[in-house]
C-alpha cells in the first residue's frame, strides 16, 4: 500500500462479493481464485476470510477443518501454505489460495475485505504476517475481524489500511462489546444484516462509520441494508440484475 487510505468511499462503492463471486459453491466454490475472477469480471468488490497456516502464511479459508470444502479431516492451521495449496476445492481444479496469490490476482481491479478468522489461543503472528503481505499491495483493501484480539493485533501492526470490526447481535450487552472494540480506533463495522436495524449501529452510523452488511440473500435483507447500511456484502444473485429489474 503507496500511503494511507483516509478516503473509505471504495468500501461502499459498489456491492461487495461474499467469499468472492461464487455460485453457492454448485460449480464455482467459496474463496477460490474461480470466485474471485468472477468478481473481478463483474466489477465487484471482493469479501474473503484468511486463516494463517503452518508456516505463518496467510491462506484463503474460512472454515477451521477441511472436511466441508476439501472432504477431509483435519485443521487448516495444522498443513502449511504448500500443502494446503495442492488441496481442491469442492472437487474443483480450484486449489486453496494464500493471501499473497490472492493479491497477485485481484491487483487493485477492485476493492478487497479480508476477514482474519481468529482463534484467541493461536493467533500469535497471525495480525503481523496479513499486515506484511498487504505491504507492497497497491488497491484498496480492508481488514476486519469479529475478534477484539486481532483487532488490537492489527491496530499494533499499524496498517496502512482501513481496519473494521465484523458482529451480531441485538441486545444491550452485546452493544457494549461492540462499542469497547470500535474504541480501538476502528474504521467501518460489518455488520449481520438479519439484526437490523439497532440502536448501536444507528449511533455508529449517524457518527459517521460506514456500515456495511452480511450476508445479503434476498430482498428483504437488500432493503434492509438501504435503509440502515451503507452497502451490502452479498451471495447468491447478481445485483446488477436486481437493479436493472426494479
Amino acid at each position: 500500500m503507496a500511503e494511507q487510505q483516509t478516503d473509505l468511499g471504495w468500501l461502499t462503492a459498489c456491492p461487495i462479493a461474499h467469499r468472492g463471486y461464487h455460485d453457492m459453491n454448485q460449480s464455482v466454490w467459496e474463496n477460490t481464485p474461480s470466485a474471485f475472477q468472477r468478481a473481478i469480471d463483474a466489477g465487484y468488490a471482493i469479501e474473503c476470510d484468511v486463516q494463517i497456516a503452518a508456516d505463518g502464511v496467510p491462506v484463503v479459508f474460512h472454515d477451521d477443518d477441511l472436511e466441508r470444502l476439501c472432504g477431509l479431516r483435519g485443521d487448516v492451521r495444522a498443513r502449511t501454505s504448500q500443502e494446503l495449496g495442492q488441496l481442491t476445492v469442492g472437487g474443483t481444479a480450484d486449489r486453496i489460495p494464500s493471501l499473497p496469490q490472492l493479491l497477485k490476482q485481484v491487483a487493485g481491479k477492485v476493492p478487497l475485505v479480508i476477514e482474519l478468522k481468529g482463534r484467541p489461543d493461536d493467533d500469535d503472528g497471525f495480525a503481523d504476517a496479513v499486515v506484511e503481505c498487504l505491504e507492497s499491495y497497491e488497491g484498496p483493501v480492508a481488514l476486519m475481524s469479529f475478534d477484539h484480539g486481532l483487532l488490537r493485533d492489527l491496530k499494533a501492526s499499524a496498517p496502512r489500511c482501513p481496519i473494521g470490526l465484523t458482529a451480531e447481535g441485538t441486545k444491550p450487552e452485546i452493544f457494549f462489546v461492540h462499542e469497547e472494540a470500535m474504541q480501538l480506533g476502528l474504521n467501518f463495522i460489518s455488520y449481520c444484516v438479519h439484526h437490523l436495524p439497532n440502536v448501536f449501529i444507528e449511533v455508529q452510523r449517524a457518527q459517521g462509520v460506514p456500515i456495511i452488511t452480511w450476508t445479503v440473500r434476498d430482498a428483504e435483507a437488500r432493503e434492509k441494508t438501504r435503509v440502515h447500511a451503507d452497502q451490502m456484502t452479498f451471495e447468491g444473485f447478481d445485483p446488477d440484475a436486481v437493479e436493472d429489474a426494479s
